[in-house]
């Protein structure tokens, strides 16, 4: 694999993909974490919500959704902004992964950015494996092509095992993108 760019500044705006979930006080942090990413990402749709058993771990149902925005940030920079909003939410860096948390923002696109990179590996690999994910990018990104795999990722969750990954749309109070 070719090495990255330490900082890869988009030539125009890019389609960022993120998810976020949270399973401590739920509504409040996703409903603070929305606020604070429409604040820095005036464009931002969101996907319905859905709960889901924690995975990795025992711990209370999440909930978690997935939004899409442009930006001109870098990779780097995009990421930093994304750990601000957690840590406003009371997320602090360095816990372990799998634990009961507050907010969780993951990176699923960047673009058709695919690669090793500081920070995250693009596409996001749990994003084939979980439903959290998948199913909430589909409701807003059907068509949307997967850099990799070249199938559009309505056709990733038709394919996707449901029955082994269980979970249900939650009212959210935020407006949503329509599916």
């Amino acid at each position: 694999m070719s090495e990255a760019p330490q900082r890869r500044v988009p030539d125009g705006p890019l389609a960022v993909y993120v998810a976020a979930g949270s399973n401590v006080a739920p509504v409040e942090s996703l409903v603070r974490a929305l606020t604070a990413l429409r604040e820095r990402f005036p464009d931002l749709v969101v996907s319905p919500a859905y709960q889901n058993a924690a995975v990795g771990f025992e711990g209370d149902d999440f909930i978690n959704l997935v939004v899409r925005f442009t930006t001109r940030l870098s990779l780097e920079d995009l990421l930093a902004e994304l750990h601000a909003v957690e840590a406003l939410c009371g997320r602090g860096r360095g816990a372990p992964k799998y634990e009961p948390r507050r907010m969780d923002l993951d990176v699923l696109l960047y673009g058709d950015l695919a690669g090793d990179y500081p920070g995250a590996k693009l596409p996001r690999p749990d994003l084939l494996r979980r439903a959290f994910m998948l199913g909430p990018l589909a409701d807003i990104a059907a068509d949307l092509v997967h850099p990799t795999l070249r199938a559009t990722i309505g056709e990733l969750w038709t394919r996707f095992d449901r029955a082994r990954h269980p979970m249900q749309r939650v009212a959210l109070p935020w407006p949503v993108a329509r599916s």
